[in-house]
């Protein structure tokens, strides 16, 4: 029988590497041509590496969180009697699962995948812990000394064994229980490896808040007569239409006040040193999900009435957790929104979805004492927490687009109005 090494394929976008998610294989099987044999994710998206060949996996090069470079041997096939070795070591056409990428910058957050943080393997390879003996009943006889080293050592006395007379504890017994406490202290911990979605979130958010001057401006809205709309509207709701949220009204907002401040419908190509502004405003979602932080993109979102846009809010987002997303549903915002829901807290400091200028926070809203017109008065108020790159919004711009969006949101009325052009 002949062997063949199959090779990490190029997976194009000028990826130099893979990141392995999963094997679906392991030395032994016995596989068929097609078969999947190895989940991978590059920085651009998840990626399912079918199998060249029929026969058996001899051996498979690295685990889940290892990087493997295009070209390195990943795994060693042994093909059956009369069988060939592909003639170039390139698989069939891996394929993207449609979840690809939660946006690689808003197009940022993160390439999704169907794999999710995988626990190490080393637990199965760690040396079995030595048996912890069962507390001991009755006076435990040792010196002062020796008590005050175990406590310090953090050693419970009731477990250790002592071997002077009558079962007196002695130092020495004592430099034996430290190692086998360690061990059972190990034991109640569970170790985590970093890897795929949740490696690629922590990069992309440790890359934005290092290279992005963030300055946060925080604003309290008064949402009184919004929720008297949004009450309204769901009481008067068409048939099959969801629960109206806030998020369609304040994105229907948005939409209109970016029309005054396009500085913040915009993205930062670095590579050129451009800043590239949008008509369109192309909104993302930031969703959270099973598998992580997905970003899916509400695309020309000034273009859809408020029931249109609830329903594609709803429908993406639903889409993003069963990771059922397809690519272009998850990359080419220009500004994003987040919102914890009812867990939104009093202010938050958002990370802006690089290469993107600007993020807006919805925090919780919440009924509170306010005074009006010398009086004081129950209101319903909502913070915006928004995060801007000050290399190109200056705080004035900032401060102006975020008391605009204010004045719609606390006369609701002007959510559907367009701007009037000057």
């Amino acid at each position: 029988m002949s062997q063949f090494t199959f090779k990490m394929p190029d997976l194009g976008e000028g990826t130099v590497d893979a990141e392995i998610v999963a094997w679906h294989t392991k030395p032994g099987d016995v596989v068929s041509e097609d078969q999947l044999i190895v989940e991978v994710m590059t920085d651009k998206a998840a990626v399912e590496v079918p199998a060249p060949v029929s026969g058996r996996v001899v051996s498979v090069t690295g685990a889940p969180g290892d990087k493997v470079a295009v070209g390195s041997p990943l795994i060693v096939f042994e093909l059956t009697d009369g069988a060939a070795a592909p003639a170039m070591a390139a698989a069939p056409a891996p394929t993207i699962p449609a979840a690809a990428t939660p946006t690689a910058p808003a197009a940022t957050a993160a390439p999704a995948t169907r794999a999710t943080a995988t626990l190490t393997a080393s637990a199965a390879t760690a040396p079995t812990p030595a048996a912890v003996p069962i507390a001991r009943q009755g006076r435990v006889m040792t010196s002062p000394a020796n008590r005050r080293r175990a406590r310090e050592a953090g050693i419970d006395l009731t477990t250790v064994a002592g071997s002077g007379p009558g079962g007196r504890i002695l130092r020495a017994d004592l430099q034996t229980a430290a190692p086998r406490q360690a061990v059972a202290d190990a034991a109640d911990t569970t170790e985590i490896k970093v890897i795929g979605l949740r490696r690629l979130i922590a990069e992309r958010m440790s890359e934005a808040k290092r290279n992005i001057p963030h300055f946060a401006y925080v604003e309290e809205v008064d949402v009184t007569e919004l929720e008297s709309l949004r009450m309204h509207l769901n009481h008067s709701r068409p048939k099959d239409s969801g629960s109206l949220s806030y998020l369609p009204l304040v994105v229907m907002a948005l939409t209109r006040v970016l029309e005054s401040f396009p500085q913040c419908n915009v993205l930062y190509d670095a590579a050129r040193g451009v800043l590239v502004r949008h008509r369109a405003v192309h909104l993302g979602i930031a969703t959270q999900t099973p598998d992580g932080l997905k970003v899916p993109v509400v695309h020309d979102a000034q273009s859809l009435g408020l029931w249109e846009m609830a329903a594609e809010i709803r429908h993406l987002a639903e889409r993003a957790r069963a990771n059922k997303a397809t690519r272009a549903e998850l990359t080419g915002s220009t500004i994003t929104i987040t919102s914890l829901g009812k867990l939104g807290g009093i202010a938050s400091t958002p990370i802006i979805n690089q290469p993107e200028v600007a993020i807006i926070g919805l925090n919780k809203a919440v009924e509170r004492p306010v005074v009006m017109h010398g009086a004081i008065a129950v209101r319903r108020i909502m913070n915006l927490s928004s995060s801007f790159d000050h290399r190109f919004v200056d705080g004035y711009d900032a401060a102006a687009m975020i008391q605009a969006l204010k004045e719609r949101l606390e006369h609701p009325a002007t959510i559907f109005i367009p701007t009037v052009k000057s």
